[in-house]
């Protein structure tokens, strides 16, 4: 186990052909017991970002937005799971989306950890406004023009009818955090949202345009963590992707993709 040495900070400049061995890595480093905190001892504040289970909507594969879809019954077990992967973190809260999906993952989290979850606003994912809650037949139906932009290689994001703003929601899903941040500054605190939030958030972090393609996923029950690290001269203090995307406590399960990069 002792060959097991590498790291999986990720900073702006770590390469992105290898976040997927970043991801091996890091389920073999769970394996063998080995921590993942060594240099980052100076940290202020650890922020686990998880994505809720599979939803009906997930299964469905419907354009969710801030529709409510219950969870599966694949999607509650992978919420026990993960309750069980952060009962290992020392979590002093847990914080999540007040979308039902969200909600009940958080809830089953919280029961196995001993903690009530809090609303958050602000970490809602993305309102896709007119379309929100259509299949991908359903769209080609109504919208062809939409699905032919989601299927494009632009790297602007199709216009859906009614919609939020990509910025108007990438800096609210930005301020809710950075705020939640300077509420816990010394703690270690889980946060479960949707996949469109967690990849603005990460993209900001690695200085990363909000565009497509999307070089990464967010998987179904996954987590993601952030680390707000002292520089070591004290001036300021940065925020280091540590963890991405990681689904080592869902090994045998099915595990459900990304709506981010519609």
């Amino acid at each position: 186990m002792s060959g097991i040495n590498r790291h999986c900070e990720v900073t702006q400049r770590w390469p992105w052909q290898s976040l997927h061995q970043m991801t091996i890595d890091k389920c073999l480093m769970e394996r063998a017991g080995i921590s993942l905190r060594s240099e980052l001892q100076r940290r202020s504040m650890r922020l686990i970002l998880a994505r809720h289970g599979e939803s009906t909507g997930n299964f469905d594969r419907r354009l969710q937005g801030q529709g409510d879809y219950p969870l599966t019954e694949l999607g509650r077990e992978q919420s026990y799971r993960l309750g069980h992967r952060l009962a290992r973190e020392k979590v002093a809260a847990i914080y999540s989306s007040a979308i039902s999906r969200a909600m009940e993952t958080a809830e089953i989290v919280g029961e196995v950890i001993g903690l009530a979850p809090q609303a958050l606003a602000g970490v809602e994912e993305y309102h896709f406004g007119e379309l929100s809650g259509l299949t991908y037949p359903e769209i080609a139906e109504r919208n062809p023009e939409v699905l032919a932009g989601i299927r494009s290689r632009e790297s602007t994001y199709p216009a859906y009818p009614g919609e939020e703003g990509r910025e108007v929601f990438r800096r609210r899903v930005s301020e809710a955090l950075t705020a939640l941040g300077e509420r816990h500054p010394e703690e270690t605190i889980a946060v479960i949202t949707h996949a469109g939030p967690i990849v603005t958030f990460v993209s900001d972090i690695l200085g990363r345009p909000y565009v497509r393609p999307v070089p990464f996923r967010m998987n179904n029950a996954s987590i993601t963590i952030v680390e707000s690290v002292q520089r070591p001269d004290g001036s300021s203090r940065r925020l280091v992707l540590q963890t991405l995307n990681d689904t080592c406590h869902l090994e045998g399960e099915r595990t459900g993709g990304n709506e981010s990069t519609l």
